[in-house]
């Protein structure tokens, strides 16, 4: 998502999407430990979506 969508987006929306990204990152460092994962930028990408959506959390504070 574009940070723009993301500034769109409430704060309780936006703590349901940093929830869900941060399962699937989990379930990406199980793939990736186990050798299943083959795209493995979508681990990172992860985590710039994440620091993305905290950022705008921080900026609302």
């Amino acid at each position: 998502m574009k940070a723009k969508e993301l500034r769109e987006m409430k704060d309780a929306e936006l703590k349901e999407k940093m929830d869900e990204l941060a399962a699937e990152g989990m379930k990406l460092r199980f793939q990736r430990a186990t050798m299943q994962l083959t795209h493995t930028s979508r681990i990172s990408a992860n985590r710039r979506e994440i620091a993305r959506i905290q950022t705008i959390l921080n900026e609302r504070r």
